[in-house]
């Protein structure tokens, strides 16, 4: 899988062009501010129709515009030459593949899967409950159509049901509370795997960078226990009726659930400095990457935003050899960085470099 170029129209801040990006690895150098993450974030929102940094897609017009225009010509895995497009305009977002609009950005995704590395990847393992489990829901949803839709069912069911809650519709209940439980135990499943699988593979990749053993493991804490089965839930959910309506929401349920990262102190948070909370997130993504493969032989796309600058010279090293096989990987780094070293094969047939200033892009 490669994107072979992108073409910007009225995106953030980068003045409109089309960039070659025909390389396995396309380093964008330059000051804070000047557009770098912008590049990441576009040719994201070309992989999954939606950004890694705002949920109000009109941050992402450029100032004065009141649209904006994305192009990526990409080969797949079967080595075929695809095109995706996203367009704001009218207030509405728009995505096609290969020239035919799509209703569902499912589609979109598992054409091109990429993972982004971000400095807000530090709240998977410092941050709310929900970061955990958004982590290892988009994990799974990177590869698996199935958990996919039961997530989209679920909390769709979830929010039916909240509503019927707090209009006091009680007689709702047993029909919500029939899909929630269906669908709450798959999900719980698929989340239980995820979670064996990273306490297999991040604790050595852990322990190898930093060279710690902190016994450092990832546990799944399901709201429901999950031996009840679809009865058991049931009679969990209605004993807990009460409850939800003195509350005004479904206070059980997999929207609950909790992902642990424990070390031998305890909670990992609690001992550890901000430097191994940040490593432990490139870890998580590292191990994301690595399970994505255990599950489809494929190497995702990878869009590392200036999150090396914070490991010294020898983690850097450490962990760039554990970071695992891409196919294509996109780069920013501030001018005055080493950028990898020696370690990867920097060939200029395999590698592109930009400066970008001011949203404007320089070769070299």
């Amino acid at each position: 899988m490669l994107v072979k170029k992108i073409v910007l129209d009225g995106f953030r801040n980068i003045r409109d062009r089309q960039i070659d990006t025909s390389a396995k690895q396309i380093i964008l150098t330059g000051e804070n501010g000047q557009g770098k993450t912008n590049v990441l974030e576009a040719v994201y929102m070309l992989c999954y129709g939606t950004s890694f940094r705002t949920q109000n897609i009109k941050e992402l017009v450029t100032h004065g515009r009141e649209s904006f225009y994305l192009c990526s010509v990409f080969e797949d895995s079967q080595g075929l030459e695809r095109k995706a497009e996203v367009i704001f305009s009218d207030g509405k977002k728009h995505i096609r593949l290969d020239g035919k609009d799509i209703k569902d950005r499912k589609e979109l995704i598992y054409c091109l899967p990429c993972i982004v590395f971000s400095h807000d990847d530090i709240e998977f393992v410092r941050g709310e409950p929900e970061n955990r489990r958004r982590f290892f829901d988009q994990t799974m949803t990177m590869y698996d159509p199935v958990f996919f839709d039961d997530l989209r069912r679920y909390k769709l069911i979830l929010k039916q049901r909240n509503v019927a809650i707090k209009d006091q519709r009680t007689e709702l209940l047993d029909i919500y509370d029939q899909k929630l439980a269906s669908y709450g135990l798959q999900i719980m499943k698929s989340r239980r795997a995820v979670a064996d699988s990273f306490s297999a593979i991040f604790p050595d990749i852990y322990n190898a960078v930093s060279l710690e053993d902190r016994g450092i493991e990832i546990s799944y804490r399901p709201s429901w226990n999950e031996d009840l089965g679809i009865d058991g839930v049931l009679e969990k959910l209605e004993s807990q009726r009460d409850v939800d309506l003195k509350m005004n929401t479904t206070t059980s349920g997999p929207h609950r659930d909790r992902f642990l990262i424990n070390d031998r102190n305890g909670l990992f948070t609690s001992s550890a400095s901000t430097g191994q909370m940040r490593l432990a997130s490139l870890v998580f993504r590292s191990a994301q990457a690595s399970f994505y493969r255990q599950k489809t032989g494929q190497n995702p796309i990878f869009l590392i935003d200036d999150v090396l600058l914070e490991l010294d010279s020898q983690k850097r090293a450490r962990y760039l050899s554990y970071l695992g096989h891409y196919n294509q990987a996109f780069f920013t780094f501030l001018p005055e960085e080493k950028y990898f070293g020696s370690m990867f094969d920097m060939e200029e047939s395999q590698t592109l470099m930009y400066t970008v200033s001011e949203g404007s892009f320089t070769d070299g």
